[in-house]
């Protein structure tokens, strides 16, 4: 009976793994518009799908093609997993089409992804376009077993690797395999992959941002994928691929035959002998002159078309650089409807570097606008490329940097519009603050933290924020968190590469004492600013005081003498009683190893991701947070940069702020 039983489990495990393998994942997009049967978008469709099976010239996996004239014209993009034969290849991709042909019977773009391939098409140009959305997750259910620590972090040192790997490929593929022995005597197999349509940067980025991932929705499993338009990442407890594929590599110049040495006959005469020493003495100098005349001819061959495809490869990035840079540019005409001549109405709030009005464009999208200052100090054109750097970030946590607009001495910077006003407005609020349970808080909190570690290692961009606060973080529809105001410090011209700076910005309450009192700027004070958001979030009170009657006691004093005499649960909101004690305890510990005065001691925020979401892991012992006395405090508020700043979302004023920006630095990823 037990052994039937065993075989029974066993059978369902390889079922459960063959349903995994087999699984196939479509989404079809609405937004980008439907086509109707027998049009000439579905015509065009049909006639570049049919034809897949018939491209058999391309053996490395990847295609492209387009068919059609504009506007009914559609772009396809089919990429093959490295270990799949041309046939293969094939196969995969024709029931790939089959598929999205019954799923998505009338939208203009679908894509499909199955364990061997990915198929998508679209209404618009996908090649070389870097595309995290839309996105679909797989997650396989069976538990880690052993330390979940250690496969945490086996797991992402897998990943990283496999990234880095598939990340270096040519533009024939950019694939890479591999696994690691993990706890109980269990192997992890990985899988990353790009487009390779994209580059070393993009792609780097597409997959650090899906490996971001696992921790927040694989947390304990032993499997998963994430799928993305871009690229794509899988670990599974067994191997699932094959020996990746050899590619052809680039024909070599043909070889020069060298000439062939003059025999020499023993038997001969002595005549002949001194003959053949004077033909060799002849012939090898003149045949290595030659030899080497043919070789530097080959080089010069070699070198000029590699020279023609280096500058062509430079006029296309240029070009590439000046369409995007076109795509952003916002017209003031448009802006200056949008926002009903900029009206008052339309205002949301003041901020150190200019107003931020609500718009509307004419295709009725929401936007915000911020309408900078006119004293910068930055050209126009220094200024169009920092926009270009910005806009690239992306981040479900970031708030998106659409555009701008340049018209005489106007700067406009154009965000998407998040429609939930920003954080303050509701945990300090006694009523609205009830909106607020404790899932979304613990939420917000994991939001932010996410954002602020794409921010300092996983951007093309390294950025130091600076001013993270409450009003900052703004909410959308779905309560989710979004950064804004980073990368600020590129638009306005500030010194952006140093670690003093006798310009401090920020805003007082949430800046870290080495920065407000020294100017001493680094990762670890953002992470101080997070630890006070947290500690906001959590008690529903600002870091200016916290009232006990007619006593105001500063927030971090607050928390750390309650900490410390073991009545934690003084902190909480008293709207999050019925939360998770667990959670709400451990993020009071979190907030508190952030805003220690050991700059070293605070963890970075990797290292609070991973406390986030792993409860196996033991905390360290905060020690006591970093306090401004007053006198310091009084003297710092009359620095001669200081700006008085009020809230972008709310009529309350906010702490003061001595400016919104943030440090940036650009360096290879």
């Amino acid at each position: 009976m037990a052994a039937v039983s065993l075989r029974l489990l066993s059978f369902l495990c390889c079922l459960f793994v063959i349903i995994i393998s087999q699984a196939s994942a479509q989404t079809c997009d609405n937004s980008r518009g439907n086509y109707t049967i027998n049009s000439t978008y579905h015509n065009n469709l049909n006639t570049l799908l049919s034809n897949f099976s018939s491209h058999t010239e391309i053996n490395y996996g990847f295609y492209n093609f387009s068919y059609g004239q504009e506007p009914d014209k559609v772009y396809t993009i089919g990429l093959c997993r490295g270990d799949q034969n041309q046939n293969q290849c094939l196969k995969c991709l024709n029931e790939s089409r089959v598929s999205l042909a019954d799923k998505c019977p009338n939208q203009k773009e679908a894509i499909d992804w199955r364990g061997e391939c990915m198929l998508r098409y679209s209404n618009r140009s996908i090649f070389g376009l870097m595309e995290n959305n839309p996105k679909v997750l797989l997650v396989r259910q069976e538990n880690v077993t052993g330390s979940l620590d250690e496969f945490t972090e086996v797991l992402g040192n897998l990943m990283r690797n496999l990234s880095s790997t598939a990340a270096s490929g040519d533009s024939r593929r950019k694939y890479a395999t591999g696994s690691m022995p993990t706890s109980n005597f269990q192997i992890t197999y990985g899988f990353t992959e790009c487009t390779p349509d994209l580059s070393l940067q993009e792609c780097t980025q597409c997959l650090g941002e899906a490996i971001a991932d696992i921790p927040v929705y694989f947390n304990g499993k032993t499997g998963g994928n994430v799928l993305k338009p871009s690229c794509r990442i899988r670990f599974d407890p067994y191997s699932f691929y094959g020996s990746t594929l050899k590619l052809d590599p680039d024909a070599p110049p043909p070889a020069t035959p060298l000439p062939s040495p003059p025999t020499n006959n023993n038997s001969s005469s002595q005549g002949k002998s001194n003959t053949s020493r004077i033909i060799i003495a002849i012939v090898v100098p003149v045949a290595s002159v030659v030899l080497v005349l043919i070789l530097f001819c080959i080089y010069l061959r070699v070198k000029k078309p590699r020279k023609e495809n280096e500058i062509k490869r430079e006029e296309d990035n240029y070009e590439d650089e000046i369409t995007f840079a076109e795509s952003l540019q916002f017209n003031f005409d448009t802006i200056r409807v949008a926002t009903n001549e900029f009206a008052d109405s339309y205002k949301l709030g003041q901020g150190g570097f200019g107003a931020v009005y609500r718009g509307q464009l004419s295709n009725g999208q929401e936007i915000a606008v911020k309408r900078l200052s006119r004293n910068s100090g930055q050209g126009d054109m220094e200024f169009k490329n920092e926009v270009l750097l910005v806009a690239k970030l992306q981040h479900r946590n970031l708030v998106r940097l659409l555009g701008f607009c340049l018209e005489g001495t106007e700067r406009l910077l154009v965000y998407e519009f998040v429609p939930n006003k920003s954080l303050d407005y509701f945990i300090f609020d006694p009523i609205k603050k009830a909106q607020l349970n404790w899932q979304r808080r613990y939420k917000i909190i994991g939001g932010i933290a996410r954002g602020i570690l794409y921010l300092h290692e996983d951007s093309r961009l390294r950025i130091i924020h600076r001013d993270l606060k409450a009003s900052n973080i703004l909410l959308d529809e779905e309560m989710h968190p979004k950064i804004s105001d980073f990368g600020m410090a590129r638009l306005v011209h500030m010194d952006q590469t140093q670690g003093n700076t006798s310009r401090i910005v920020g805003t007082y309450g949430y800046m870290a004492p080495e920065y407000a009192l020294y100017g001493q700027f680094s990762a670890k004070s953002d992470v101080f600013s997070f630890g006070v958001l947290v500690l906001e979030i959590i008690s529903g009170q600002k870091n200016s005081g916290v009232r006990h009657g007619e006593n105001v006691e500063d927030l971090l004093c607050f928390a750390w003498r309650n900490w410390r005499a073991g009545t934690a649960s003084n902190i909480v909101d008293p709207t999050l009683n019925d939360g998770s004690q667990n959670e709400i305890m451990r993020c009071i510990h979190i907030g508190l190893l952030c805003v220690q005065e050991n700059v070293v001691a605070r963890p970075t925020m990797a290292s609070i991701g991973l406390m986030l979401n792993s409860y196996s892991l033991t905390l360290p012992v905060p020690s006591e947070p970093a306090l401004l006395v007053d006198s310091r405090t009084r003297s710092l508020s009359e620095h001669d940069s200081m700006e008085t700043r009020t809230s972008e979302s709310a009529n309350q004023s906010t702490p003061k702020s001595i400016n919104e920006v943030s440090i940036t630095e650009l360096y290879p990823r």
